[in-house]
């Protein structure tokens, strides 16, 4: 195995190599058997070529071939296969196997582009394909066998961890403006970090950083979130600042507290969490920027408005549940740059943990707004005394 997560086999007598990945583990390779034995070429393409490079886990999987839409659903079809035009007017089918969609898509360039979709024609070449791809370190493919090919001279950018644009970094960006966030998103997941970011690319992501307002609130979320999602993203969103993109992105966004909070994730071991970092750039009215769930617009709600009050660990794990909490409490941290205590983590979770045990019914002596009123106050009493009251005692106050 080398060191790139790949068998390197000796061919010719030139001392060429060729690099294979095992992809055999991999559910739906079966669609490569389905094409190639029909006569078409069929390989596994871009990320799942890069991340079994890399000795990263594989996930999904992505086909390309020099068999049209229509052929590819009636080969499945014939083979029992579910096949679905998910985008079939730019190549694309998703076959259905084991449960699993497959997306195929036929072998294509570009014909004209905005910015945000493309006109596509297909073709009969691997390298018409790969030169419309983003990154050099995405323009790879392998077939049935594992075999890589790599049409573009990928694989040095892959080694380096260096992500490059394919030939001109402006007219990758130009034919659709979320590379510019996709390039800092890559970085952060693949790049060397003490080689810092392509110059040429960080160039073109600053001058055409503009094109990023003529994207969706949907397509911009989910980038930023996937690249906060990163071990260690922090490089990458300096840069972002420094280019001027994250002011496209999020306006009045700050990365001061960012890398603190990294930090103190890692010192506590604490996985990474793209809506808490989030929270730490403190963007102004976030929502109305990304498209997030209700449940993540409440999140942030949550973590920003308590990242200034004075409630305490134990009722913060009360109300919001262990990890809530600690969340609150790391960016409580880093905004005051002080360590996490272990013992906040630990009150948290017993918060989360306690139970109020006094209900209605233990009152019977009172009823309505008295009612109300009085469980009202036992609670926050026996918040106060750290859940440590017990119920005859909570009933006694009541009276």
């Amino acid at each position: 195995m080398g060191r790139d997560g790949a068998d390197t086999v000796q061919t010719g007598g030139n001392g060429g190599v060729t690099m294979r990945i095992d992809l055999s583990k991999i559910v739906g390779m079966d669609v490569l058997a389905l094409l190639t034995q029909a006569g078409h070429q069929a390989y596994v393409v871009g990320g799942p070529v890069r991340n079994a490079l890399l000795g990263v886990a594989v996930s999904d999987l992505d086909v390309a071939t020099d068999a049209k839409p229509e052929r590819v659903m009636a080969l499945a079809e014939a083979a029992g296969l579910k096949a679905v035009p998910t985008g079939i007017a730019h190549g694309t089918v998703t076959v259905v196997i084991s449960g699993i969609g497959v997306e195929v898509t036929t072998f294509r360039r570009d014909v004209a582009t905005d910015g945000r979709r493309a006109v596509v024609a297909f073709s009969d070449t691997i390298e018409d394909d790969a030169r419309r791809r983003d990154f050099t370190m995405n323009a790879l493919y392998a077939d049935a066998s594992g075999i890589v090919l790599d049409p573009l001279g990928g694989l040095p950018d892959l080694r380096a961890r260096r992500v490059r644009f394919i030939d001109d970094a402006s007219q990758r960006i130009r034919e659709d403006y979320l590379r510019i966030l996709r390039f800092f998103r890559f970085f952060a997941w693949y790049g060397d970090q003490t080689e810092g970011l392509d110059p040429d690319g960080l160039a073109a992501c600053a001058a055409l950083a503009d094109g990023i307002d003529t994207l969706s609130k949907e397509r911009v979320g989910a980038e930023m979130l996937k690249l906060l999602g990163a071990l260690d993203p922090v490089q990458a969103v300096a840069a972002m600042v420094q280019s001027g993109v994250l002011m496209r992105v999020l306006p009045g966004a700050s990365a001061g507290m960012l890398a603190v909070l990294v930090h103190l994730e890692a010192e506590h071991d604490i996985a990474p969490d793209p809506l808490r970092r989030l929270a730490a750039l403190d963007g102004v009215e976030t929502e109305m920027y990304f498209k997030l769930s209700k449940k993540q617009i409440i999140g942030l709600h949550i973590m920003r408005s308590e990242m200034e009050s004075t409630r305490l660990p134990h009722h913060l794990g009360y109300l919001y549940g262990a990890e809530r909490a600690r969340d609150i409490i790391l960016l409580r941290a880093a905004a005051f740059e002080q360590p996490v205590r272990q013992d906040d983590l630990s009150k948290a979770a017993l918060g989360a943990s306690a139970k109020f045990p006094l209900r209605a019914a233990d009152l019977p002596h009172l009823k309505g707004p008295a009612l109300g009123k009085a469980l009202k106050s036992a609670e926050g009493a026996w918040i106060a005394s750290q859940f440590t009251l017990s119920k005859d005692a909570l009933i006694t106050k009541s009276r």
